[in-house]
């Protein structure tokens, strides 16, 4: 639940990802630590089934590096630049995830943690289980994808977070948003955040579960949305009012600077999603390290 008694949520964007490497357990534990009331995370679904971290539906060469593979001779090595789908978990777990790949700010600020591997969504709830945070958990997909593959893998998704008794804590997040129509209807205790940004909005998009893009805010929740999460250069004091009229609260996406943060949460906004829990402007109840 985002806004209890008018409290901003701290989303930690990744984990932490302009401190730690993102999507990756450390990264979690350290989100918790500096107070986050939600962990967003991105997941895929690995060849042989299992629900897995990860932004991209191709390993990307920005944050992963391969080491070594799976198995002696394994044709499919080296992984990265290869799709998720087409990687079973032991592929996927060879896979270092612990340093920024790329030159880019990230880099400068995130603490290289190496020989750090992919982790499970179920390895992330039993991490986070015992703290308060909840979690947002965005299923990486695309209009591409038939229906059958969303509905199954929004089933794999949903079954791993009831197996960690986290349904009650977690909401699906989805630019796609099959996804939300689907949980809606078969999963309906776990919350749903409709992703928007300016590319998913255009005429003629497909992404918004055959919805119109002209009223993102009725379509959303014409779509099941239980919350509504829109890129911060769309979002307005407008649209953050028009949420609000149906009930939709807000999870502005990605902001980093202080003053932006303050900014949005002067237009209305319930939750602020950032790489940078620790530049959070409101002060927040940290866990003791572990």
């Amino acid at each position: 639940m985002i806004g209890i008694e008018g409290t901003v949520e701290l989303h930690g964007h990744r984990g932490a990802r302009g401190l730690r490497p993102e999507n990756t357990l450390p990264g979690f534990a350290h989100a918790a630590e500096l107070g986050v009331d939600v962990v967003e995370l991105d997941v895929g679904l690995s060849a042989d089934g299992a629900v897995v971290l990860g932004h991209d539906q191709v390993l990307s060469p920005a944050n992963l590096a391969d080491t070594a593979p799976a198995w002696p001779d394994d044709p499919a090595f080296p992984y990265v630049g290869k799709p998720v789908r087409e990687l079973t978990l032991a592929q996927l777990k060879t896979v270092d995830a612990g340093v920024r790949q790329r030159d880019d700010a990230f880099a400068r600020t995130q603490r290289p943690l190496p020989g750090t591997p992919i982790p499970t969504l179920a390895e992330a709830c039993a991490l986070l289980a015992p703290t308060r945070a909840g979690l947002a958990v965005e299923l990486k997909t695309d209009p591409d994808w038939t229906d059958e593959e969303v509905e199954l893998f929004t089933a794999a998704v949903a079954g791993v977070l009831a197996a960690a008794g986290m349904t009650g804590r977690s909401r699906l997040l989805a630019f796609d948003w099959r996804v939300l129509v689907e949980a809606h209807r078969n999963h309906p205790g776990l919350g749903r955040t409709a992703l928007v940004e300016r590319k998913t909005l255009v005429p003629g998009t497909r992404w918004l579960a055959g919805l119109p893009p002209d009223d993102p805010v009725a379509a959303a929740a014409a779509a099941g949305a239980t919350a509504l999460s829109p890129e911060h250069a769309i979002t307005t004091p407008a649209l953050i009012e028009d949420a609000h009229t149906l009930a939709l609260p807000v999870a502005v996406w990605t902001v980093n600077a202080p003053e932006d943060m303050t900014r949005f949460i002067e237009y209305g906004a319930d939750a602020i999603v950032t790489d940078y829990p620790d530049r959070f402007p409101v002060p927040r109840p940290t866990a003791p390290a572990h």
